[in-house]
């Protein structure tokens, strides 16, 4: 099958989707499908050198991600593939692909990446009243879309519960990502070397955007109440790794210093690494006793996935929208994207027994092997493209 995929960027700092894109598209070629990429993205981008695939680099543009060139490269390129996938809406790639595509034979399938939730025009009015006036066009994008992919039921049942309900073919599909394709004590090690004072720590980790949406500053809160007391409170250290703009990074640095005030001379129980990737990023995941995300909003969450890939449990909130998947499996635990429900994880990671925490250490195993592998992903997908779709 030959498949052209539309994308804004390829940054991977922007987030999840990017990953998965990377991935599942070097998985297909893999497979002997032909895998080619359409991004707005400058051509001289860094971040797109030694990708494994044929990328089109049409920008840069600005946030909307608007590109004169766009539907005309569609129009005289679409007779190439067997199917076109979009990659999120609200943005100008959709409209591309449905203009470009009119009176074609080339299918497009949309994947919304969780864009539809409900809790987006909860938290952002504004921008809500700004999505409804594009409304009219974005939803020509998927009713003329050959299917709507949602990655988990838990997303395609919050798209139905939004403003932007529509009668449109949707599809489930399996979502995942690639297991660690290195040593995994090798890269323990060189993780702690290069971050000494964790050695000897009982690493809880969050990877991934610094973001408001992923709860950070509610994970700081919840942290300093749930270690306080506990009998090796000294040896519990919250790791925050991933890229934060510089206003958020000081708001939560503001929480840590409120929080931790009378710790005057000793190390900080909260570490801020940065972005980590290759090695470092499973390391991190390896040195790891738990992984916490206690996002207000997460469609599906590639990092969870990677925890589970690298046989470290998880502590969500039940907005990840396959919180149910992994507490059904014994993978980790979900509660509310609070304060005092992220507390209560973390005390129920602290108060378990040691068999407890192996077991979920084998089920975190056994669930990314059964339910969020690449391979998965990739056989979901492909059989998708492959079969007409119905509306419901």
């Amino acid at each position: 099958m030959r498949i052209l995929r539309l994308i804004h960027t390829l940054n991977p700092a922007v987030g999840g989707p990017i990953e998965s894109v990377r991935q599942s598209s070097a998985a297909l070629r893999a497979e002997g499908h032909e895998v080619e990429v359409v991004t707005l993205d400058a051509a001289g981008a860094n971040w797109l050198t030694n990708i494994p695939f044929p990328v089109h680099a049409l920008g840069p543009s600005g946030a909307y991600g608007y590109s004169p060139q766009l539907i005309d490269w569609i129009r005289q390129h679409h007779g190439d593939f067997d199917a076109v996938l979009v990659h999120g809406v609200w943005q100008y790639i959709g409209i591309a692909a449905w203009r470009g595509l009119r009176n074609s034979s080339t299918p497009y399938f949309v994947f919304p990446h969780g864009m539809l939730d409900p809790w987006f025009a909860q938290r952002y009015p504004l921008k809500h009243l700004k999505k409804m006036l594009y409304w009219p066009f974005e939803s020509r994008v998927l009713q003329n879309a050959r299917a709507v992919l949602f990655t988990s039921e838990e997303e395609r049942r919050q798209a139905h519960r939004s403003s932007f309900r529509g009668d449109y073919a949707q599809e489930v599909v399996a979502y995942g990502t690639a297991p660690p394709k290195v040593d995994l004590i090798a890269a323990r090690e060189r993780f702690l070397q290069s971050i000494p004072e964790l050695r000897g720590k009982r690493i809880f980790l969050f990877l991934g955007r610094l973001h408001n949406k992923k709860g950070c500053d509610l994970l700081i809160e919840a942290f300093a109440s749930a270690a306080q007391g506990q009998a090796d409170e000294d040896k519990l250290q919250l790791v925050l790794a991933g890229p934060a703009d510089s206003s958020y990074l000081e708001e939560l640095k503001g929480i840590l210093s409120r929080r931790f005030a009378g710790r005057n001379g000793e190390a900080s129980p909260v570490v801020f690494t940065g972005m980590l990737e290759g090695d470092l990023k499973w390391g991190a995941f390896a040195a790891a006793e738990v992984f916490v995300l206690p996002s207000h909003q997460e469609n599906f969450g590639i990092a969870v996935a990677e925890s589970l890939a690298c046989g470290t449990p998880v502590l969500i909130s039940n907005k990840v929208n396959i919180w149910r998947e992994i507490v059904e499996d014994g993978a980790g635990l979900a509660d509310d994207d609070t304060v005092a429900g992220t507390k209560k994880l973390l005390e129920s990671w602290l108060g378990a027994s040691e068999e407890t925490k192996a077991e979920m250490r084998k089920n975190a195993l056994k669930c990314f092997a059964e339910r969020f592998h690449i391979q998965k992903a990739v056989d979901s997908l492909v059989s998708a493209l492959s079969r007409p779709m119905s509306r419901r």
